[in-house]
Parts: C-alpha cells; structure tokens; sequence
C-alpha cells in the first residue's frame, strides 16, 4: 500500500508475473508528483527496466552506455499492459 492507502497491485508476484488483478491499480506519481497515467508530460508511460521477462537482466536492450545520439534500444513496459516486465524495445531516446 501506498502511504495514501492505494493498492498498486495485489500483491508482488502479480505485478510481475501478469497473474489475474495484475494490472496497476490508482495514480502513479512522477517523484515531481505528477500523474504519470493522466499526465501529457509523460505521453508513452512506461515503465523501463532493461529485465527479460523472468526478471534477469537483458542485457542488450537496458540503455545501457546509451548516448543521445545513438540508436540504443531497452526494455520497457505499458503501465496499463498488467504485467511489468512482459516489455517490449524501445529506443532508448523516448522520453
């Protein structure tokens, strides 16, 4: 639970394994507390992680070394797709 009394998921396992009531639940909030599932500031919500999908670390695709100017791709997931690490690549440069 959130200090606000939010349930995110219901429990850990869920929210990574895609498991029934995995997806997040309420607002999520950027550390400037924003909204980040209404806000337009944050127009792709995702959730980046750089994780296959049993939670080791893909090692091709976490933006790792990623520099501006390149053409990097990491793992990342929809906040709304219910399961957290599922992940697809994006490019490293989307905001």
């Amino acid at each position: 639970l959130f200090p606000q009394g939010q349930l995110l998921a219901k429990s850990w396992s869920s929210l990574f394994g895609g498991q029934s009531g995995a997806a997040l639940r309420g607002p999520i909030y950027s550390f400037n507390g924003r909204n980040v599932l209404t806000d337009p500031l944050w127009p792709h919500q995702l959730a980046w992680h750089g994780s296959t999908p049993r939670g080791g670390h893909a090692r091709r695709w976490d933006c790792q070394g990623w520099r501006s100017s390149g053409t990097a791709e990491g793992m990342a997931t929809a906040l709304g797709e219910g399961r957290l690490l599922s992940g697809h690549r994006h490019n490293c440069s989307t905001p």
